[in-house]
């Protein structure tokens, strides 16, 4: 066998009930976008089979929040370890069912690992507090306690980080859960359950469910009152469903949606830095990620040397197989992925953009989208409203500081805001006014395990990593106690 066969042939396909590997009723193909062939077929959950999960979530929750903060912490380092040791293998596997570059994929799973690495700290840090009631007579006891079973629903464009960036705050907080992966990328999921077996994970903590009927099979389990929390990471629309459904049980949520990520660039700028910056923040995960620029707005001044420089980095990356090394454009995730990226790019030029680079798709097998540089994009283009989600650059000229800021903030979205300027004043002038849950100021990437990553307006609720990321899944709990004098 190749060793892509072989890497396939390592994950397992069952549905994870209980701590036990559960063959389901149905299956589901996942395909390698960069041939549009079948890697390999895994279970397709229905409902009944996915009440199950929580039956067995909910089943381990009152052993689980019991376990000792430390032993929760120890499992989730052997975890840590394990995905490093284990990274080439995960990475393959990655790209071949997602197609992100090899180099990319092997970054996301040392991210993915870094994510358990941080909770295994948090986990013994849960705190509370005690002190005398104000007009005495009595104490206040404070203590945080685990939410209780979580169901956690994550996407396909960063399969292995955005899963233990749920269940690594999850397990930490004392939390069982059942993770739904997106049924185009269901392997690294699997994958990290098989490694959490390794790790030592008590049966029950985590299950996965994978399933093509992604509403259907959640649906009842988000309604179900043993479900106490809900982080769901995916469309903004989406988003707004799952949080009518969490409302009737009134559920605990948190929700990374969709952005429309502003890039300032001022004329004071580092050119040099500000195009390395844009083509982190653009060419991260072949553009599809919802911290990607998605509108580049450029001082009039520096406008056209930008567009050269970024025309020229941008020319110069590879296309092809994420599994062949030092190819940077890999495919996107579908076909639609591609006839709504090149919807974009034909909308934006028929409204009198310029496509200096790219704009048309790659004949090839698989789904290809080149890398695409606009100029001179006006603000009524469709593309400066929606989620490009693909390697398409798209520049818009402005002529004032304040202008830039309105341009910037003149979307129902707020995740993620980029700036480029050599003047303090200036960087924290529009940091703070710019609305958006983050900034990153002079470069390009801002996702770490470490901080907190969300965006406001309808980019989300609550916050994911830092040490609020554990918070998302403990409650508080107040005790009165009288002190009779």
């Amino acid at each position: 066998m190749s060793q892509e066969t072989d890497a396939i042939a390592t994950v397992p396909t069952d549905l994870f009930i209980g701590g036990r590997w559960t063959q389901a009723r149905r299956t589901m193909p996942v395909e390698d976008p960069s041939t549009g062939e079948v890697l390999c077929e895994v279970a397709d959950a229905d409902p009944q089979e996915a009440m199950a999960a929580l039956d067995a979530a909910a089943a381990a929750q009152a052993s689980w929040a019991a376990t000792a903060p430390r032993e929760r912490s120890e499992i989730l380092t052997r975890a840590y370890d394990l995905i490093l040791e284990q990274r080439e293998r995960l990475a393959l596997v990655m790209t071949l069912e997602m197609g992100k570059p090899l180099a990319e994929a092997r970054g996301e799973v040392a991210y993915a690992a870094e994510f358990f690495r941080w909770f295994a700290e948090e986990a013994v840090r849960i705190d509370g507090g005690y002190m005398p009631a104000p007009a005495g007579g009595a104490r206040f006891l404070v203590m945080r306690q685990p939410v209780g079973p979580s169901v956690l629903i994550t996407p396909w464009n960063f399969p292995m980080a955005m899963g233990t960036r749920k269940i690594g705050p999850a397990i930490a907080a004392g939390c069982t859960s059942v993770i739904k992966p997106a049924a185009q990328t269901p392997l690294s999921t699997l994958a990290l359950a098989d490694i959490l077996v390794q790790a030592g994970l008590p049966d029950g903590v985590v299950n996965v469910v994978t399933t093509s009927r992604s509403d259907e099979v959640m649906t009842p389990l988000i309604l179900d009152p043993r479900s106490r929390k809900l982080s769901f990471t995916g469309s903004t629309p989406v988003g707004k469903h799952l949080l009518g459904l969490a409302a009737r049980t009134v559920m605990r949520t948190s929700m990374e949606l969709g952005g429309n990520a502003p890039f300032l660039v001022f004329a004071d700028a580092d050119l040099e830095v500000a195009v390395d910056g844009a083509m982190q923040a653009k060419m991260r995960n072949i553009g599809q990620a919802c911290t990607a620029a998605n509108r580049i707005l450029v001082h009039r001044d520096v406008a056209e040397e930008f567009a050269d420089r970024l025309t020229r980095r941008m020319g110069e990356l590879p296309l092809g197989r994420g599994v062949e090394e030092g190819v940077v454009v890999g495919p996107l995730i579908n076909r639609a992925a591609v006839e709504k990226v090149h919807g974009l790019v034909r909308d934006a030029v028929d409204r009198g953009a310029t496509a200096r680079l790219g704009g048309e798709p790659v004949e090839r097998p698989g789904y290809y989208y080149p890398a695409t540089v606009l100029t001179d994009v006006p603000r009524d283009a469709e593309l400066a409203g929606t989620e490009i989600f693909g390697p398409v650059a798209a520049i818009t000229p402005f002529d004032t500081e304040e202008e830039a800021v309105a341009l910037a903030n003149d979307t129902p979205y707020g995740l993620v805001s980029y700036v480029f300027t050599r003047d303090l004043n200036r960087a924290l002038r529009v940091s703070e006014a710019l609305e958006a849950g983050m900034v990153g100021l002079n470069q390009g990437v801002v996702s770490n395990p470490a901080a907190p990553f969300g965006g406001i307006k309808e980019s989300g609720l609550g916050r994911e990593g830092g040490s609020t990321g554990i918070e998302e899944f403990l409650e508080t709990k107040y005790v009165g106690i009288a002190l009779p004098s």
